[in-house]
């Protein structure tokens, strides 16, 4: 019987052979994914410095950075500045939020020996790796681990730079 548009039959060779190469492909990564076997990654160096910090919206919407072991406020994040920050930690809160937590957990923000940052939200157990989004906008948390450190019994004067 002919095709009354004219078309040639479909080869099925070649559609079963992407198939299987797809198939393949994805049942590899999932391993890898499942058993870490294969998988490469980066070990964190050594911490050299570790704070927790609060951050508490404001009603005009600034953001209050507190060092969490002696509840000082070091910052007070204008409103409407510093969207990096204001980004990461909306994912972050959002996370919370999904699984039902509040914010009474802290988050850590962790300063590594190859110059490194890593913000980590305990309560989730999610990380972001801060250096990931360049240098100008890493240096907007190591600013809050200079001010927790240098400035341990009054609030930090001093601004958050975010280019």
């Amino acid at each position: 019987m002919s095709d009354p548009f004219g078309n040639k039959p479909f080869a099925r060779g070649p559609l079963l052979g992407a198939a299987v190469l797809l198939g393949s492909v994805l049942v590899g990564t999932a391993l890898v994914r499942l058993t870490g076997v294969g998988g490469t990654g980066v070990a964190d160096a050594p911490s050299v410095v570790e704070k927790d910090f609060h951050f508490e919206d404001r009603s005009d919407g600034s953001i209050a950075v507190i060092e969490s072991e002696h509840q000082h406020l070091i910052y007070t994040v204008p409103p409407g500045t510093n969207g990096f920050l204001r980004g990461t930690l909306r994912g972050l809160a959002r996370e919370r939020k999904r699984e039902g937590l509040g914010s009474e957990a802290p988050f850590q923000l962790i300063g590594r020996a190859d110059g490194r940052l890593t913000l980590i939200d305990p309560a989730t157990r999610r990380r972001v790796d801060l250096e990931s989004f360049g240098p100008t906008n890493a240096a907007v948390f190591a600013r809050l681990l200079e001010l927790a450190s240098s400035v341990p019994l009054a609030a930090s004067t001093g601004a958050l730079h975010e280019q």
